[in-house]
């Protein structure tokens, strides 16, 4: 294994880890609106980078005016709209079943950087060959597909399942999963057309850009709580310690690190193969999940388990084929 290859894969293990943070937040904060859950979270990270911005300012100085409209784009999509899908699907379908469907997302970002052309001024990829792309696909898909089939069976047997709830909350992760299959590979376009740039720096820029839509955000759901003589007690609800100590954790340690992470991540490996390795932030979040749930997994799930990592191993050894000639200069 080269050596790009192998810290790239550390880096998205360890971004994976911390992302899989996002879905116990929900759970412990059942009766905070999705909402105020994801701009406080956003809030959290833009704070964050505020004073990291001074460490990285001979970096953001480097930045255009298109950079930071990319990074917006981004700090929008990327961030605010995919975790307010997030938060309002675990909390309308529980745990579970926003997890599953999240799962889906090695092999629909694979699938779908393959299939992706290259926009103007963009780096051409190197492109795997799908007769070698199919093996770790296939097995990655078999795992998240028995890993469904033990929680679905979960979700029929809790008492008061309200299938209407259930439908929504598979929807909003369906969202999801669409703001986070454009996110990573726009994100690795970027980067892997600026190698010179620290991908540090551009987490921070990130941080930065979602600042303002964060408190925009906020303050737009503080005055319709208002105006609407909603009971919910604003700024930081009925529980202000737990809910501001928990946004503060996953918007460093998700949010600022899992990001720098999966940006050193990006710059090192081809998002067809990058795109797989989100099966680290399943496989994080149905640990916790297990973790909350004092439960061991059943054995039906470790061999899902087992198989997602097997497919991960498998993409690992699956080489790209050569860049077109007219590849970016970069």
């Amino acid at each position: 294994m080269s050596a790009p290859l192998f810290s790239g894969t550390l880096f998205a293990l360890a971004a994976g880890l911390m992302w899989g943070l996002v879905f116990v937040g929900p759970l412990l904060l059942p009766e905070y609106p999705a909402t105020l859950q994801s701009f406080g979270r956003y809030l959290a990270f833009g704070l964050i980078a505020l004073p990291l911005a001074w460490f990285d300012r001979a970096t953001l100085r480097q930045l255009t005016r298109a950079d930071w409209r990319e990074a917006l784009r981004l700090a929008l999509v990327g961030n605010i709209v995919y975790y307010l899908f997030l938060a309002s699907a675990i909390q309308r379908a529980g745990g579970p079943l926003p997890t599953m469907i999240i799962g889906t997302l090695p092999v629909v970002i694979a699938i779908t950087a393959n299939l992706r052309t290259a926009r103007a001024g963009m780096r051409v990829e190197a492109t795997l060959p799908w007769g070698r792309l199919l093996p770790s696909l296939l097995l990655i898909g078999t795992g998240i597909a028995l890993v469904n089939q033990v929680e679905i069976e979960h979700l029929r047997a809790a008492p008061g399942a309200d299938l209407g709830s259930y439908l929504l909350g598979a929807a909003l992760a369906v969202g999801a999963v669409a703001c986070w299959t454009w996110y990573p590979i726009r994100n690795a376009e970027w980067l892997r057309a600026h190698p010179d740039r620290s991908p540090r720096g551009w987490a921070t820029a990130q941080g930065l850009a979602t600042l303002p839509l964060a408190l925009v955000g906020y303050a737009a759901t503080w005055a319709f709580f208002a105006a609407t003589g909603h009971e919910f007690p604003m700024p930081f609800g009925p529980r202000p310690e737990v809910f501001v100590g928990l946004m503060a954790a996953i918007g460093l340690l998700a949010s600022w690190l899992g990001t720098l992470c999966w940006n050193e991540a990006s710059q090192r490996l081809p998002p067809t193969l990058s795109g797989q390795l989100i099966v680290f932030e399943t496989l994080a979040a149905l640990s916790y999940a297990f973790v909350l749930r004092g439960q061991a997994p059943q054995p039906l799930t470790l061999v899902g388990i087992a198989l997602l990592v097997a497919g991960v191993l498998w993409a690992l050894r699956t080489r790209p084929e050569p860049a077109a000639a007219q590849a970016h200069p970069n």
